[in-house]
């Protein structure tokens, strides 16, 4: 288990593995590696570095949980890069982590080599903002891991296809089974966090701030978070941005679906 202490005194864990490209995997606001355990074994060589960020995961939870925003959360990501003597990355972001990647480009654009962002973007659909806070923070109202499983399908929108395996695996991966039933897998002040939170600023300028590096966009068809429109508004801006969009997923894909691996393969070829 590979931890290290932010500036702050937090302990966050991180995995750090193979050698060539850095490519750093951010997660989801409620997400932890495990996000990115299907499209791991795909990947074409390189230096595949993970972390949960602070209160999730395997990560120290913070005892303010006003701290649980976007700069602190960039300057964790910056203080891992300088932890592993690191003065670049490439940025594989799912959803949140796509705004963290933006973030980077706009704050530190020496450190970033380029980015994917996984159904996300410079705007974010108010319906899939509703539907995060249906359950952000809140325990599963089932107790075990098959009727989280059964739940899933429910709760994540835009999905059609998936195996009740996958479904299944999601459960273990979003929840831990305790003595009084399931439990999320990050601080429930999260919500207090997001609830508290200032209006979003403009992020467009974030997204051009990525001008020049290797970019993807990789949408769910059915995403409610990342609207059609809003994708077409990022290729208008770049226009060499690779895009796929993934049939049959929501918010977000696995990343293992052919079209997403096709995209992200490509951008790695453009780093290389």
């Amino acid at each position: 288990m590979s931890t290290f202490q932010t500036s702050d005194g937090l302990s966050l864990y991180f995995e750090d593995h193979g050698e060539g490209l850095p490519l750093l995997c951010l997660p989801g606001l409620t997400r932890t590696t495990q996000d990115f355990q299907y499209i791991t074994p795909h990947l074409p060589p390189c230096r595949l570095i993970k972390l949960d960020y602070r209160g999730r995961g395997q990560s120290q939870w913070d005892e303010n949980w006003q701290n649980y925003t976007l700069p602190v959360e960039i300057r964790d990501v910056m203080e891992l890069m300088d932890h592993l003597s690191l003065s670049a990355v490439a940025v594989l972001g799912t959803s949140r982590g796509g705004l963290n990647a933006m973030a980077l480009a706009a704050t530190a654009p020496d450190r970033l080599l380029g980015a994917v962002l996984n159904d996300v973007g410079p705007e974010l659909d108010p319906a899939g903002l509703a539907g995060i806070m249906t359950y952000l923070g809140h325990r599963p109202a089932v107790h075990s891991m098959a009727k989280a499983a059964a739940a899933l399908p429910h709760v994540l929108k835009g999905f059609e296809g998936v195996p009740a395996e996958r479904w299944m695996q999601e459960a273990h991966t979003h929840f831990v089974e305790t003595k009084d039933g399931l439990d999320i897998t990050y601080d429930p002040r999260l919500r207090d966090a997001v609830e508290a939170g200032e209006e979003m600023p403009d992020l467009w300028p974030f997204f051009d701030a990525l001008a020049g590096k290797p970019l993807a966009l990789i949408r769910g068809a059915g995403s409610d978070l990342l609207s059609a429109e809003t994708a077409r508004k990022m290729q208008d801006r770049r226009p060499d941005m690779i895009f796929a969009e993934v049939p049959g997923r929501g918010h977000v894909p696995f990343l293992d679906e052919p079209e997403a691996l096709a995209a992200i393969r490509a951008w790695m070829e453009k780093l290389v």
